[in-house]
Parts: C-alpha cells; sequence; structure tokens
C-alpha cells in the first residue's frame, strides 16, 4: 500500500484485521520513493508481493498550480512506474484516480467511458497518470476514481468543518459545485474486497463514490447538525469564494459499473 499515511491508506490499514488471508506492506514516501523504478521493483521482490494498492498522490489542488513538476512526479510518473513494475512482476495494480478528471460541465453523472477534460494541474496530472497506466496495460490491474474523500484520519473537509464549527459562529460554503462525498472506510473495503475478483486482460477503470448528491454547502451544513454544533453555515457562489485552481462543478459519478461488477 503506498501512500499508507495518507487518508486511504490509513483506512486500509484500519481494516487488517477483517483481512486476515492478507498480510499489507504499507509505505509512504519515505519508506519508498515509487518514482524510482529499482527500489519499488526490489521492495516488490523481497517481499512477494501480488498486488500494489497505489494511494500515494499530490491531492493539493491549489498548490499544484504553483508546483507542477512535482504533482506531474507523483500523480503521472510514478504511477507509469509502478505500471510498468505489475507488468515486469505480473502482479495486480489497484490505482486510485479522482472525479478531477472530469471538466464538471455535465448535468448528469460521469460513466467510466466518457470523455475526460481536466480543468487544473491536479486533475491533469491525474489523468495522464491513468493514461500512462492503460498505455502500459499491466494484466489485472484498474482504476478506481472516487470523490469527495472524507474521514477520521488526515486532512479532509469534515475535519475542516468541524474545527471551524468550533471556532466560528458562522461560515460561507460554496453551494454551486455538486459531488458525492465518500467515506475512506468504505472505499477501502470495496477495494480490499474486489482484489481476489480482479481479473482483467486491459486495465478497467471503475467509479467509486458514496451514493446520493450533494453541495459542499449541504455537505457543510449536514456535518454541523450531526455534530451538534451552532454555527451557521450560509450558502456562496463559487464566484465569490475564488480559488486558484478551477474545481468542476458537477462531479457526481455513475457506479452502476463497480456495483454490477
Amino acid at each position: 500500500i503506498t501512500g499508507a499515511t495518507g487518508q486511504l491508506g490509513t483506512a486500509l490499514l484500519a481494516l487488517e484485521k477483517s483481512f486476515p488471508n492478507y498480510t499489507f506492506f504499507p509505505v509512504n514516501k519515505a519508506l519508498l520513493d515509487i518514482s524510482n523504478f529499482d527500489e519499488v521493483d526490489k521492495f516488490v521482490l523481497n517481499n512477494k508481493l501480488d498486488a500494489l494498492i497505489n494511494c500515494a498522490a499530490f491531492t493539493n489542488v491549489d498548490k499544484a498550480e504553483d508546483e507542477v513538476v512535482l504533482a506531474d512526479k507523483v500523480n503521472h510518473l510514478a504511477v507509469e512506474n509502478l505500471a510498468r513494475i505489475a507488468k515486469k512482476n505480473k502482479i495486480k495494480l489497484i490505482h486510485i484516480s479522482t472525479d478531477y478528471v472530469f471538466d464538471g460541465f455535465a448535468n448528469k453523472p460521469y460513466r467510466e467511458s466518457d470523455k475526460t477534460n481536466p480543468q487544473g494541474i491536479y486533475g491533469h496530472s491525474k489523468r495522464n497518470g491513468e493514461m500512462a497506466l492503460q498505455r502500459i496495460n499491466p494484466l489485472n490491474s484498474i482504476i478506481v476514481r472516487t470523490s469527495w474523500l472524507y474521514s477520521q484520519y488526515g486532512h479532509n473537509f469534515m475535519k475542516t468543518m468541524l474545527r471551524l464549527g468550533e471556532e466560528r459562529e458562522e461560515l460561507s460554503v460554496v453551494s454551486d459545485q455538486i459531488g458525492a462525498p465518500t467515506l475512506a472506510d468504505d472505499l477501502a473495503f470495496a477495494v480490499l474486497q474486489a482484489i481476489p475478483n480482479i481479473s482483467n486482460e486491459n486495465v478497467e477503470v471503475y467509479h467509486y463514490a458514496n451514493s446520493g448528491k450533494c453541495s459542499w454547502f449541504d455537505f457543510a451544513t449536514e456535518i454541523m447538525k450531526l455534530a451538534g454544533l451552532r454555527c451557521v453555515v450560509k450558502p456562496i457562489l463559487s464566484v465569490a469564494y475564488p480559488t486558484k485552481a478551477t474545481r468542476p462543478a458537477y462531479s457526481l459519478m455513475s457506479c452502476e459499473k463497480i456495483a454490477k461488477t
């Protein structure tokens, strides 16, 4: 498990006891440089790995606009490296991607086959990582796109709202960006359940998000309500809250394929 100290990596490790047939090998960037072919290849061979779950990513969407080279190295070139290693060693690769590969101009949930058109550096780097994996095409590899990840671990919108809800009486949150918040624990469980069943000749793409839809405003309102916080959440439009990177206005994804499979 790469990116093992991030949200999803931590959620995967928390499920280790529920999957006694698996042995987990968690690594982060301090333990393993995933952009170094020889280093990763050696790690795979030494530990006799059957599968790689790539949770490592440069996820700071606004920071990516300034750190283009680093975002590309982590989200694209390192994925290309893992794909080559998976192919060489004939092991499974599960790569986690994002709803940000889409432009957000849709009015119905995105399917896996829909055209990607990222609007920022982060989305571009993640899309390039997907394309590199598909081009190298190791057997039994899948891409899982997810959205609006939150959990009790790491940094995420929910934890930010809980902190601000304690500190402030009032808060403005954008109401014109629609998507699906996804609990990292649910995604982690789905990935671990999928591993033994992955069998495909070409890289398959799946969308995984929790069902339903909401805006960030709706999400924040519900967080305050469930936490019993008195902070009043007010809706604002994205234009009133400018950010360095463009976010998709609509990034709801259809999860029919993964449910069916």
